[in-house]
């Protein structure tokens, strides 16, 4: 199993200290949140803090771009040294144009669909896709509560993706713990993103090596 710890729980007044329990820890990559309180009703960071962090982190920057028209800072986030752009099939208007844009740009492509999507919705996309994001929780804030027809979801994916050979990876985000990871491993997620439940504990490096064990 894949583990991205998502750095919107991280301690920003520390935030070079979570990025080194990043980096010594087993995690594949490091999530990143942008919020910009028009997709989402909340604001995270932008590209200050990622650049920052991408001078910081040795892990793959795995950003999630929760924003409108994201196809406008493709160029902004391949130059940060982003690795996986990932954006929202609700967000976009041309989904498939804006997924060859991410590939031209040199980015892995990654689409997300909320809890309301269907994943019926990615069906003619899905072969052009790195990585498929499903929220497991409505997207905008931490800490919320796991949504159960997440797992059927998950399950709904990987049929897909058999069916048609895509090469995507299923990656997983919103309330994610040792049980909850479980049960999605089990389902066929590649991917688990984890927020508090890796920075809130007291042993951040156990709870990423329980994830990527599952």
């Amino acid at each position: 199993m894949q583990v991205s710890p998502s750095l919107l729980s991280a301690d920003f007044a520390h935030l070079s200290d979570d990025i080194d329990m990043i980096n010594s820890s087993e995690a594949d990559m490091l999530h990143l949140d942008v919020m910009d309180g028009v997709f989402v009703p909340n604001i995270s960071f932008g590209f200050p803090i990622i650049k920052m962090v991408s001078h910081l982190c040795d892990k793959p920057l795995d950003a999630h771009l929760m924003i409108v028209e994201p196809h406008k800072w493709i160029p902004q986030i391949r130059d940060l040294g982003v690795r996986i752009m990932n954006v929202h099939q609700e967000a976009c208007r041309h989904l498939h144009r804006t997924i060859y844009q991410i590939r031209e740009a040199g980015m892995e492509a990654g689409v997300t669909i909320n809890p309301a999507t269907p994943v019926l919705m990615l069906q003619d996309i899905i072969t052009d896709l790195d990585l498929v994001l499903i929220m497991s929780v409505n997207p905008g804030f931490g800490g919320q509560p796991f949504i159960e027809h997440s797992i059927e979801k998950v399950r709904e994916l990987r049929a897909l993706i058999d069916r048609t050979g895509s090469k995507a990876k299923i990656q997983v985000d919103g309330g994610v713990n040792a049980e909850t990871g479980r049960r999605l491993a089990e389902a066929g997620a590649d991917c688990l993103v984890a927020g508090s439940y890796i920075f809130n504990s007291n042993d951040p490096h156990k709870a990423i090596s329980t994830l990527k064990n599952l």
